[in-house]
């Protein structure tokens, strides 16, 4: 990666975090303990934290679509005549559209995510936020964090359950969410914590965050809703077009070498990529292979995996649905982690790094294997690296799914609309047609051959794709720059433009 640029000018006054990754500080120790106090109202909790207009303020999302404690924050923000705030979410989601008044406004002005769809992303693709967006990865976003080169203010964490000593936790309560593996780095360098709950317990059976990185306790009427955690990409059934996917990503992975006691595994949210999963379960169970972990954002088919005893453990930072939920909540070796343990390019103990497959979506692959999962070919926003540029650093062999086209366009094609994830980190390809693999993977190549898979160059990929769609590929825009994509080493991968 060393020829990424490490800046580009002329896009505004955001903070760009340059430097390698050998370069970074270790990740500071716990914060000090704290008493814990139990606040009434959430106004009286902003005034006590301190906010000012231009803080910096924290959000995770492991209630995704259903997270309603940002908005009350925030319009209590308002309400208090606090502006100019800096929004640190791991990520945003349509549920958030309502924030979009407080771009216009001037409450918002900067915003720090990992990953973004919905009105509130197509408002930042507008322009209507001040200063261009910053979109990092998981692990970028942990390392910022513990570096210190993204300072939080005030962490404001969504607790599903809190005990009357101030510990956290996602495994119970009305809306439990599972693991708060983004919190806990938030939650353990941010200058202050806050946590907001509708429901408080005599005993938690797992704590996420303990009492002492936490200052204050509010409760409110309702944090959101855990059921539109199974949203968007996470519920929907495979087409067609993605079983067949699926069947040769497992049958790559088969002959890969890599299947053998100890392998361990992860998939995206993404319907081809969850039933990767479902396919590659009977293969591990006929050959009688047991994995040492699944690994993820975890989804009800790879607790089913772990269930049926195909692996060992799971090492979970989020729950992708309900099953997981309740999985976290029962399982003694379904573990929750932090987002740095799973993924922080300074820590090489990293879960990211043990992977031996990693199973990844796309919205766009080049010729290169370069890998766009941040805008769609019309320009839209519709997501952003989350922890797909990481895991493809980390794991043995990272396989792209994609289909050859999607609504009318091809996504295999000659030039990205955004660039998300190198190429040189890819090991392959996987379509409904055929399977690419990385011209660094010769020996990958030939096995996948010798189990009668369908190999094709990449290049044949991209020409398919095209002759495929009527419609041409829409150009790059070339209006100001309203986001910047960063590495996961806080180098500048690419920007978009309004």
């Amino acid at each position: 990666m060393s020829d990424l640029p490490r800046y580009i000018d002329g896009y505004g006054p955001v903070h760009i975090y340059a430097g390698a990754v050998s370069s970074l500080t270790l990740p500071k120790p716990p914060r000090d303990a704290v008493e814990t106090r139990f606040t009434q109202e959430l106004g009286q909790a902003i005034r006590q934290a301190g906010v000012q207009s231009g803080a910096t303020l924290s959000f995770h999302h492991h209630l995704r679509n259903g997270d309603d404690v940002m908005r009350q924050v925030l319009f209590a923000c308002k309400a208090l005549g606090i502006g100019d705030l800096h929004i640190a979410a791991s990520s945003l989601f349509p549920c958030h559209a309502s924030l979009v008044p407080l771009l216009k406004d001037g409450t918002v002005t900067r915003i720090t995510t990992s990953y973004m769809n919905g009105p509130l992303a197509d408002a930042v693709k507008a322009g209507v936020l001040r200063n261009p967006a910053v979109l990092q990865t998981h692990g970028g976003r942990a390392c910022a964090i513990e570096s210190g080169r993204l300072k939080i203010d005030v962490a404001f964490v969504a607790a599903p359950a809190v005990d009357r000593l101030g510990n956290l936790t996602g495994a119970v309560g009305p809306e439990a969410c599972g693991p708060l593996g983004y919190a806990m780095v938030d939650a353990a360098h941010a200058a202050q914590v806050i946590a907001v709950t509708d429901h408080m317990a005599d005993r938690l059976p797992r704590i996420c965050i303990p009492a002492h990185q936490v200052d204050q306790v509010v409760q409110v009427a309702s944090i959101g809703a855990a059921s539109e955690i199974v949203s968007g990409t996470t519920g929907r059934a495979p087409s067609a077009k993605g079983k067949a996917i699926a069947d040769f990503t497992a049958s790559l992975i088969a002959a890969s070498g890599l299947l053998t006691d100890g392998f361990s595994f992860q998939t995206g949210a993404g319907a081809t990529s969850l039933a990767v999963a479902r396919s590659l379960a009977p293969i591990m169970a006929d050959r009688g292979v047991t994995g040492s972990f699944a690994a993820g954002g975890v989804t009800g088919p790879l607790v089913e995996m772990h269930r049926t005893g195909l692996f060992d453990e799971i090492w979970d930072v989020q729950a992708f649905d309900l099953e997981a939920v309740e999985s976290y909540a029962r399982d003694p070796s379904h573990h929750a982690m932090s987002a740095a343990l799973y993924a922080s390019p300074a820590r090489q103990e990293a879960i990211a790094n043990l992977l031996d497959v990693m199973i990844l979506g796309a919205a766009e692959v080049d010729a290169g294997f370069n890998v766009n999962v941040t805008q769609a070919s019309d320009g839209r926003i519709i997501g952003g690296s989350g922890g797909h540029a990481d895991t493809a650093a980390g794991a043995k062999l990272p396989i792209v799914t994609t289909s050859l086209t999607a609504g009318g366009f091809p996504k295999l094609v000659p030039e990205l609309t955004c660039l998300t994830t190198p190429g040189d980190t890819i090991g392959a390809v996987v379509t409904e047609v055929g399977i690419a693999v990385h011209p660094s993977r010769p020996a990958l190549k030939d096995q996948a051959l010798k189990a009668g898979l369908p190999v094709v160059e990449i290049a044949e990929l991209i020409r398919q794709a095209r002759a495929a769609c009527e419609g041409a590929v829409q150009g790059r825009a070339e209006g100001r720059i309203v986001a910047v994509c960063e590495y996961r080493d806080g180098s500048v991968l690419d920007v978009i433009r309004a």
